[in-house]
């Protein structure tokens, strides 16, 4: 159940369930759906017509939102996304992101920090949520290209969306979600202003993107270049620590 507390001495109750579809995603499935049995049953093609249920059915499966255990801690980071770690950097953040807005509320800078890319297949869970809890202080969507989100550059060039998360001791996280070559659409669930918890919901990129998280200076990341990560259950740092952390591949 959502909301339910769960701890590592056993406390709470765990069981299996079809994960949820989101509502963003229940109108495609459904007309996918209806043009492939009008394709079966109406005109009788079924050499096209069972394929194409078929990517109805892989339709609904791309919009499914499970639940998720969300860790608690006052300074971890977590995953904003499913999928694989393909680039960690020290890049200077983006300008939309570093300096202080209108309010006064200062950016993330422009000294090189931690960068992680976690970049998402169409065969994995599209929706993202928040890395830390805190205000969301800023929403800002750029026009771009449909490169390859799995490439450096795409950061730069993609049509992307920043946000910048307050917490409440007052430092501020970033985190970027960028279109790809298939995706065409940014959805963002979230608002300047709004109060999000640590695993919140807080958007969807349709059909295969990547997200970015701006790590704070003098934190390094807990997770390994080429690790799958799980969006609002891995931890993917924890604010001041320091370490480096070596992984084998195999």
């Amino acid at each position: 159940m959502a909301g339910e507390l769960l701890d590592n001495r056993g406390r709470g109750e765990a069981e299996w369930n079809w994960p949820a579809i989101h509502p963003e995603g229940r109108k495609f499935g459904l007309i996918a759906a209806a043009i492939s049995l009008a394709v079966l049953i109406l005109l009788d093609w079924e050499i096209i017509g069972w394929p194409m249920l078929l990517l109805s059915l892989g339709v609904f499966a791309f919009f499914r939102d499970p639940e998720r255990v969300v860790p608690q801690g006052e300074n971890l980071i977590v995953a904003p996304a499913d999928g694989l770690v393909t680039l960690i950097s020290q890049v200077p953040p983006p300008p939309e992101l570093q300096g202080a807005d209108a309010s006064g509320l200062s950016g993330l800078g422009t000294e090189p920090v931690s960068r992680i890319s976690i970049f998402m297949s169409v065969f994995d869970v599209h929706i993202n949520r928040a890395p830390v809890g805190g205000t969301v202080r800023r929403v800002i969507y750029i026009p771009g290209k449909f490169l390859n989100a799995d490439l450096d550059k795409a950061s730069d060039e993609n049509e992307r969306q920043h946000i910048l998360i307050e917490r409440p001791d007052g430092r501020v996280i970033g985190c970027t979600q960028i279109a790809g070559l298939v995706a065409r659409r940014i959805v963002p669930f979230v608002k300047p202003g709004d109060i999000v918890a640590v695993g919140q919901r807080i958007g969807l990129i349709r059909f295969g993107s990547r997200v970015d998280v701006y790590l704070p200076h003098g934190t390094d990341p807990k997770v390994l270049l080429g690790q799958r990560v799980i969006a609002g259950e891995t931890v993917l740092a924890a604010l001041g620590e320091e370490r480096l952390l070596e992984g084998v591949r195999q």
